[in-house]
């Protein structure tokens, strides 16, 4: 769940510490402080490790077995016509099982929170917690799987051989640059939606709040200079479709500052989000960037200096997602800036992922999608931001508990999914 604080996965996987950050450092590998240390059993009476004794999921049977009448019709003799029907009418197969309403969680755990590359099993709890979300707020069920290994090919084969399982796949807290690569051949294998949250479901709801943040300033949003700090999964995907949305002058800065052609150090894919930003050919460091902006998007961690935000424009935006520790202080943020919102629930304008992923995958689930396409994503944001009636600068985004976003982005992506000709019912 890397730059976007997806806070109700944190608090309901347990961790009190931050959402990963774009370009995850495996240094950064540290338990939260309300947490045991990795040499100390944990307390039992702490409520966080209470809730997770035994883990945080369960099967349970959608049928009654209680006679041996159900015996038969739930297994052998009577599942076996079923099982004849699917194998001579493929398309059955979402009818009479799950596996249209199933979603897999897949992680290599090389991208947790904030806690960098800690291992498939120490992220079970935290794919637990997503399989929590997809239930709770979009009925869908839901399957962590962390797999023991990091190398893309054996992640891609590995996830193309279980597809049959699943009616589409959620990646999630895979380091950056291997994610790129791994959805995108995962998408041309697979028929089914298969969706990178980190990236998009962070950038989804970016561009819902700075759609609303924009109408409060009274700015046009293609009109904004945006200035994104991290270029790992989040920063990437949100620069993208900040600009299939119309915005203009995006700038992107990672640790070594603005990302550009001028820079001879760049990865490629950093080399190929140099040739779709920076159109006035800025230089130097977040200061630089940031120098005229109206927009600040923070998914790196860190801390931009005080002096750096101040040099925006008049009625900026400040968007610092880093969690616990936004990039910017709220406090420091609202001397500067007109809107401000972070990854955390303690603040006004919570941009949180859990605003978009459950209704894509609703949506995309509803009407038997492909794929999940950019009209989709761009259907998503529009209509999470459309939710909030009245735009203020204390509300840009809705609540993740108000019960119409879910239905709100659903139909929006279904409808999406309808006119680009990818839905199969």
């Amino acid at each position: 769940m890397a730059p976007l604080a997806d806070a109700a996965a944190a608090a309901v996987a347990g961790a009190a510490g931050a959402q990963g950050v774009a370009d995850a450092r495996p240094g950064s590998q540290q338990y939260p402080a309300s947490g045991a240390s990795a040499s100390q059993h944990p307390d039992p009476a702490d409520p966080v490790f209470a809730m997770h004794v035994g883990g945080k999921l369960e099967v349970v049977a959608k049928s009654p077995l209680r006679t041996r009448r159900d015996l038969s019709l739930a297994y052998t003799p009577g599942v076996a016509e079923v099982s004849r029907a699917i194998a001579a009418d493929p398309t059955l197969l979402d009818v009479y099982t799950g596996r249209g309403n199933t979603v897999a969680v897949v992680s290599d755990g090389t991208a947790v929170l904030g806690l960098g590359d800690i291992g498939p099993g120490a992220a079970m709890p935290v794919m637990e917690g997503k399989a929590m979300l997809f239930k709770h707020f979009a009925n869908i069920d839901a399957v962590p799987i962390c797999l023991d290994t990091t190398d893309p090919d054996e992640i891609v084969e590995t996830v193309a051989r279980l597809a049959p399982t699943f009616g589409g796949i959620n990646l999630e807290d895979i380091s950056a640059p291997r994610c790129f690569e791994i959805e995108r051949r995962l998408q041309e294998r697979l028929d089914l939606p298969v969706f990178h949250d980190d990236q998009h479901g962070t950038a989804v709801v970016v561009l819902a709040a700075l759609r609303n943040a924009a109408l409060v300033v009274g700015k046009p949003l293609a009109g904004l200079r945006v200035v994104i700090s991290g270029a790992g999964a989040a920063g990437v995907a949100i620069a993208a479709i900040l600009a299939r949305a119309g915005v203009r002058d995006v700038v992107v800065t990672d640790s070594r500052g603005v990302i550009g052609a001028h820079r001879t150090d760049l990865t490629p894919h950093k080399v190929q989000l140099a040739a779709q930003t920076n159109p006035r050919g800025v230089s130097g460091g977040i200061a630089e960037a940031l120098a005229g902006a109206d927009v600040y998007v923070g998914v790196s961690g860190g801390t931009v200096p005080e002096e750096a935000v101040a040099g925006m424009n008049t009625d900026s935006i400040v968007f610092a997602l880093a969690n616990p520790d936004p990039e910017v202080h709220p406090d420091v943020a609202v001397r500067y800036a007109a809107v401000v919102g972070t990854g955390r629930s303690d603040f006004p304008n919570q941009i949180n992922n859990v605003l978009a992923f459950p209704g894509i995958f609703r949506g995309a689930l509803d009407v038997r999608a492909t794929r999940v396409s950019e009209g989709m994503k761009l259907a998503a944001a529009v209509a999470i931001a459309d939710t909030v009636e009245v735009p203020s600068a204390g509300e840009v985004v809705p609540s993740v508990f108000d019960e119409r976003v879910v239905d709100n982005v659903a139909a929006a992506v279904a409808e999406a999914a309808r006119s680009e000709g990818i839905a199969r019912r």
